[in-house]
């Protein structure tokens, strides 16, 4: 989305989130402590603003969407720079990212917690990214990245990957030339197609088709071997302050939890439904990106979660100069179960 479309986006949200949420200000409504139980009931009138696209095409591919609407605005806006951006503008309740937008946020000032956690199955075998390289660069192993130009994103989970890698290699940025360039749509792919970089983290389905368009040239991809699995909802504290947000936001995650099943259950739907017609990608395509995919895993407990972010804190507070934060303190463990108690319900 080009930042002319993002500010238009994020001005029409802010006067819908004032329509929506200005009248509990101005009535003083008082604010939901984030230690008190979570409201289970969605006052009517209740408007939440949500960045999750998939998962809205999820819910109306599976016939959820009606259970939802009636609270839900969905917005066409993901990953860390849009919704961080929308946050600050009061424009968004609820974005859908990586591992990294959370830590960001924070650092910048802004007060988030994640509400839903997903990640896969098998997570080594079933990467998000593949490291691609170059036309005529030689890179087997990790180890053979000293040197190399390497693309590196700060502040998206691409970049957190490479300092990871590098970490696993046993290597530092002063052994590698780390070029910054944002990873947007096929940048990279780009970017290694015109030598400009020697390697770069691709995902999705730029990696297959990257190795079909290059492959002929030489261009490789090979494995990190780290888990990269991590997908979040988060939302700003002030939204969950509010108690009939924090309600609706509460009924989105069991929603969320629900189709992120449905998903797994219906990979015929889901191809035809979301890669092909919405995504405008092939059928082949799609059945490579399920398969990529793998099958999810929505935990009922974060513990492990927490303790993989408080490690990958650590090492981008040393890389970049930020201070250690506890990731414990991103997360608003009354969430914890919403997910996967929604799934257990509509597996019985």
């Amino acid at each position: 989305m080009s930042n002319k479309r993002l500010i238009t986006v994020l001005a029409l949200l802010a006067v819908a989130v004032t329509g929506c949420s200005g009248k509990a200000d101005a009535d003083g409504a008082a604010k939901l402590s984030l230690d008190a139980a979570l409201p289970t009931t969605v006052p009517a009138g209740t408007k939440i603003v949500v960045g999750d696209p998939t998962t809205e095409v999820a819910l109306k591919l599976s016939g959820q969407y009606d259970k939802v609407s009636q609270y839900v605005q969905f917005a066409n806006l993901s990953g860390g720079p849009q919704t961080t951006e929308a946050f600050r503008a009061h424009a968004l309740d609820l974005g859908s990212v990586a591992e990294i937008p959370p830590i960001n946020a924070t650092w910048t000032g802004l007060h988030v917690r994640i509400v839903a956690s997903k990640f896969r199955q098998d997570p080594i075998n079933h990467p998000i990214y593949k490291l691609g390289i170059a036309p005529g660069v030689l890179v087997k192993t990790l180890a053979d990245l000293r040197g190399k130009k390497i693309a590196y994103s700060p502040g998206q989970a691409q970049g957190a990957l490479i300092l990871k890698v590098l970490k696993k290699a046993g290597l530092t940025k002063d052994d590698v030339k780390l070029i910054e360039i944002p990873s947007t749509g096929d940048v990279y792919v780009q970017a290694l197609a015109g030598k400009q970089v020697d390697v770069a983290p691709i995902g999705g389905v730029q990696i297959k088709r990257y190795l079909a368009k290059y492959g002929k040239d030489g261009a490789t991809t090979i494995d990190h071997g780290l888990r990269d699995d991590a997908g979040h909802l988060y939302g700003p504290v002030e939204s969950l302050e509010d108690p009939a947000k924090a309600a609706a936001i509460r009924a989105y995650v069991a929603a969320w939890g629900v189709a992120q099943i449905w998903i797994d259950k219906h990979p015929k739907e889901w191809i035809e439904g979301y890669y092909v017609k919405d995504q405008g990608l092939s059928a082949a395509d799609g059945q490579w990106l399920v398969d990529n995919a793998g099958h999810p895993d929505i935990p009922a407990d974060w513990s492990d979660a927490i303790e993989r972010q408080q490690q990958t804190i650590e090492l981008l507070a040393k890389e970049t100069g930020n201070p250690v934060i506890q990731a414990k303190d991103l997360y608003d463990l009354r969430f914890q179960t919403v997910a996967a108690d929604a799934i257990k319900a509509g597996a019985k």
